[in-house]
Parts: C-alpha cells; structure tokens; sequence
C-alpha cells in the first residue's frame, strides 16, 4: 500500500506557538509517523503545498492507493489544476482520508458538492467525547467507546455536507454541540473518509485511539479490507 500523506501548512514554517512544538516539521511530518506507526508495511511518502504541483503531481498520484489530507488555512491557494488531479484519482479509485479543517478543501467540497460549513469555537476550555455509532463498520475495529479526547475545538452542526453513506462516529462537547465527526462516502470508485479531530494546537494525534482509527480509516479506503 502507498500512502500519500499531505498538509497545507508549510512543512512547518506557518505554525507558531503550541501547534509548531507539537510540529515541528509540519502537521504532514506527524501524520506521516503516524501512519507508518500503524501500518508498518506500508510506503508513506510525505508532501505539502510549499512543493511544485502543490506536491501532488500527476505520477505521485497514479502510484498511491491512499491520501490523507489535513488541511488549515490555505485551502484557496491549493490550484484549482490539482484539485482537479485529486478529484480525478479519487473518482477512479484513489483512497481519501479527509482530517479536521480538511472539510474545507476544494478537493472535498467538490467531491461533496455542497459548501461544508460548519459551526465552530476555539476557546481552550471545551472537552470533546467521540462515540461509535456503528461498532461494526472496519473504521472502529478495536475503538473503545467513547474516546475522550479531552480539550479540543468544538465543531457543531449544522454540518453542509450529504447524507454520509455510513456514520461511523459522532462527537460531543461541553457547550452541548453534537457533531457528525466520522463519515464516509463513496464517490465513483473512491473511498473517502472524513474525520473532524486534529486541531493543530491540541496534541490530537498523540491519542493512542484517535491513531488506532486514522490507521483502520486508511486501511479501508485502499480496500485492504
């Protein structure tokens, strides 16, 4: 399996403060770590928007199977060419696992067709509780219910997006709001994935079962499963 794994911030060089501790060398470098973590047979190669063709040219993508794609703050500077390269690969069978803000890319919200809003708050002091809806689905094969991840943004519905052809998870936070945070969706021969947690700020992706579903989520959108 070749996984793709990518972010929008630089390799870096865009975070500040807790989220640049927490990566050092860019959101895509931890994924990245993570994901060889979980599935050490795999071939991960690491990419970002600071490389040529958003460093997602046209033979990187012809050979992976899956890629999972965090995005933050620069989802516009991503070219509409490349937006097109992805949309296209996933429509013909490429894996996405779409991560947080990711709902936001050009690439998902085409692939949804709607505009992907959401209500959010960031106030550092709101706790998010994620519950499996379907235990069955490969996603949450070995995930514990629920899992508390603690200090975390809050999003809220309503979320702008098509009815997911399966709910895998659904989130819960202090100030009330509930939250559709695991989804899928097939489009043409494409799995897709998305999945809400990983604020940059907030040490999500240390989270030894929110790693355990990002390793399962991708494992199903390459069909290894």
């Amino acid at each position: 399996m070749h996984v793709i794994v990518w972010s929008d911030d630089a390799g870096g060089a865009a975070l500040v403060g807790p989220a640049a501790r927490l990566h050092p060398d860019g959101v895509a470098a931890t994924l990245g770590t993570l994901v060889q973590q979980q599935l050490p047979a795999a071939s991960v190669t690491v990419a970002g928007l600071h490389e040529p063709e958003d460093g997602l040219p046209d033979g990187l993508l012809a050979r992976a199977d899956v890629l999972v794609w965090w995005g933050h703050e620069a989802h516009e500077q991503v070219s509409d060419l490349t937006a097109d390269r992805v949309e296209r690969r996933v429509r013909d069978g490429l894996g996405l696992v779409a991560l947080h803000s990711a709902h936001y890319s050009k690439v998902f919200r085409r692939l949804m067709g709607t505009s992907c809003d959401l209500q959010w708050r960031e106030n550092g002091e709101d706790r998010e509780v994620i519950w499996t809806v379907d235990p069955a689905h490969p996603i949450a094969t070995g995930v514990p219910q629920p899992i508390d991840l603690g200090g975390h943004e809050t999003y809220g519905e309503p979320f702008e997006i098509p009815a997911p052809d399966q709910l895998v998870f659904i989130s819960w936070f202090t100030g009330g709001e509930v939250f559709r945070s695991g989804c899928c969706f097939v489009r043409g021969s494409g799995r897709i994935f998305y999945f809400a947690p990983g604020h940059e700020t907030y040490p999500v992706y240390e989270h030894p079962h929110i790693r355990l579903v990002i390793g399962n989520a991708v494992s199903w959108a390459s069909r290894a499963r």
